[in-house]
């Protein structure tokens, strides 16, 4: 088992990008070493995103008050957009979101197909404007 000393220890050597660069070898790199062209995991893209939804809905709860009161499937929809679009991606939808303050789920769910983003991911949006209509998964 590695110990955290160890891992300490490769962070300083590696030292950390938060964007893609090209290592000494030419490879595209990022965060601490990981080889972009070696791919990741399922296990680590499973990972990564837990720790992103954690951050996302971190940040639904700081912006909407509102949001804590929805139920499960209607607050899972605007992770999902906030996910996809990037939170002020989500901001974009002011019409949406204070339809969803007001509990107006179904005009909500009419705004949300009134947009570039239902017209780039039809298949998508359509199921998250079910679900924000219905509360139901």
């Amino acid at each position: 088992m590695m110990t955290m000393l160890s891992i300490e220890q490769l962070k300083v050597h590696e030292g950390f990008s938060p964007t893609i660069y090209k290592c000494t070898e030419g490879k595209l790199t990022f965060g601490y070493g990981f080889n972009v062209e070696a791919g990741i995991t399922e296990d680590e893209a499973e990972l990564l995103l837990v720790h992103r939804v954690e951050q996302v809905e971190s940040r639904l709860k700081q912006s909407f008050s509102w949001y804590t009161k929805l139920n499960e499937p209607r607050k899972a929809v605007l992770l999902n957009m906030a996910y996809q679009l990037g939170f002020n991606g989500l901001l974009k939808f002011s019409k949406t979101l204070a339809l969803v303050k007001m509990g107006d789920y179904d005009q909500a769910s009419e705004e949300m197909l009134n947009s570039l983003w239902a017209r780039q991911t039809p298949i998508r949006a359509q199921q998250l404007a079910i679900q924000m209509s219905t509360g139901d998964w």
